[in-house]
């Protein structure tokens, strides 16, 4: 193997030990926490149950959670714990990935991807707390009203949740809140790196528009409060990407980076 070659691939083997330390860093970190969070998971799942609870509270009678395997409240406590451990350890694996790809940025693009990182985990939690306290509740009450009292000639209908069903329904639909909230995120990265401008998602609004029904439509509870709530925070959340792509644009104008009269069907020409 020439020099030429060698020189050439140490900076690969580099990254790739720098890479695994980092991953190594990152899985350590999720372990730590996974085991100082089970002795609580009991505790977090009656956090997660707050909203049935309530709701069951409010139609009365004994209710109850139940597992119809032995080792399901069990699993479920570990299922819980991990994905716990996954979201408290999130700020450590992002600080991880910053500092292995931030030695290989330019200062512009530092200072352009730092606003991102702080911006996903505050996006991600409003959708998740929107998802707890308003669509949670909203959603249980209105599934509980297909339970039919029993009488002459009839049979009861109760609801029974299992405590695993209930943990993936709930996480479920945080997750998919949540992510639906990175929407700003996502749209205004497009917006700095020219796949998307201003112009063009303000042509494509009444797209945008029924695309938010439309995936209210299927990540919600199938009540028409949670989709229309959920639609309008879209649709909400896609006129401030429109307002944040415009900010960076002007700062472009500025910059001598990009020319609003070189538009071709709302996105700048190259």
């Amino acid at each position: 193997m020439s020099e030429e070659n060698a020189e050439a691939k140490m900076p690969l083997l580099e990254h790739l030990v720098e890479l695994r330390f980092r991953l190594m860093w990152s899985v350590a970190s999720i372990i730590v926490l996974f085991v100082a969070v089970f002795p609580f998971a009991e505790h977090i799942y009656q956090f997660l149950v707050q909203p049935l609870a309530d709701v069951f509270e409010e139609i009365g009678g004994q209710r109850r959670l139940i597992f119809t395997a032995l080792h399901e409240a069990f699993f479920t406590y570990i299922k819980l714990s991990l994905i716990t451990a996954l979201f408290i350890a999130f700020p450590f694996i992002s600080m991880q990935f910053w500092m292995f790809v931030a030695p290989g940025l330019y200062k512009q693009e530092k200072q352009a991807l730092v606003p991102f990182l702080v911006a996903t985990p505050v996006l991600f939690f409003t959708g998740g707390a929107m998802v707890y306290y308003i669509v949670m509740p909203w959603a249980y009450e209105f599934l509980l009203n297909f339970e039919l009292e029993g009488g002459p000639g009839t049979l009861a209908i109760v609801s029974e949740p299992k405590v695993n069903e209930y943990l993936s329904l709930s996480i479920n639909l945080i997750f998919a809140f949540g992510i639906c909230f990175e929407l700003p995120v996502v749209l205004t990265l497009l917006g700095r790196i020219g796949i998307v401008s201003s112009k063009g998602m303000k042509e494509k609004r009444k797209y945008a528009v029924l695309i938010a029904f439309i995936v209210a439509a299927v990540i919600t509870p199938p009540d028409v409060i949670s989709q229309v709530l959920l639609a309008s925070v879209l649709i909400c959340l896609y006129e401030i990407s429109i307002f944040s792509v415009r900010i960076i644009e002007k700062k472009r104008i500025e910059d001598g980076d990009y020319d609003e009269d070189e538009e071709v069907n709302g996105a700048p020409s190259t």
